[in-house]
């Protein structure tokens, strides 16, 4: 665990996405597509899923994907404007490209868990002063992959990763056997081609496989 002030709720958060292991990171255009998007992710095994506000749909999309058995979080969040929306919308989790603080201390006062973005070891210590327990390596590929997290781990053993942004399901696993790794998030899940031709099918079996990722892992 990370030196963050969350509480037992968010605790129970964290143990619950390193259970997981990956989140699909998706971003939707249409909202209409969301439930049997998360209806197709939920059955293969992955029960959390980031929707990114990349799309002026994402709201939507967030809004659309409630009750389907998966905790739907807020991706791309930039701005305590953003950070606020997403909440509304139905967001139990934020997750952001970088470290806003406005946009962090709104939601730890809303008793959301916020996943920030670094890519540095300032960067990390400043999401640290903040009380976050755990953070985004963005884009982790682009920055060294796992030999680069390793080597912030090494300076903070006790703080936990979520690395995103050119994640792969063929490094998805080094990432996973690193101990800090609490999740990896990743796009090759439901990529935008098979989302659009609306193949579910194919999107649960990556997901399975996604799924199985964690349990090699362990």
């Amino acid at each position: 665990m990370g030196s963050g002030t969350w509480g037992a709720a968010d605790e129970n958060f964290l143990n619950r996405l390193r259970v997981a292991g990956v989140v699909p990171v998706v971003t939707v255009t249409d909202p209409a597509l969301a439930p049997d998007l998360v209806g197709a992710l939920v059955e293969g095994g992955l029960p959390f899923v980031e929707i990114t506000l990349r799309s002026a749909a994402g709201l939507d999309a967030i809004r659309a994907a409630q009750g389907l058995g998966a905790e739907i979080g807020a991706g791309t969040v930039t701005s305590v404007a953003s950070a606020a929306a997403a909440i509304d919308a139905g967001a139990s989790f934020v997750v952001s490209p970088g470290l806003n603080e406005g946009a962090v201390r709104y939601c730890q006062d809303a008793g959301i868990p916020v996943i920030p973005g670094v890519a540095t070891p300032t960067e990390v210590m400043a999401a640290r002063e903040l009380g976050v327990a755990a953070v985004k390596l963005f884009p982790a590929a682009h920055l060294g992959g796992p030999s680069y997290l390793t080597a912030l781990a090494a300076v903070w053993p006790d703080q936990l990763f979520m690395p995103t942004g050119g994640v792969s399901v063929v490094d998805a696993l080094d990432y996973l056997h690193l101990p800090s790794v609490v999740a990896v998030g990743g796009s090759w899940i439901a990529p935008a081609s098979l989302l659009s031709a609306r193949d579910w099918d194919s999107i649960t079996e990556l997901a399975r496989r996604a799924a199985a990722l964690r349990v090699t892992a362990t």
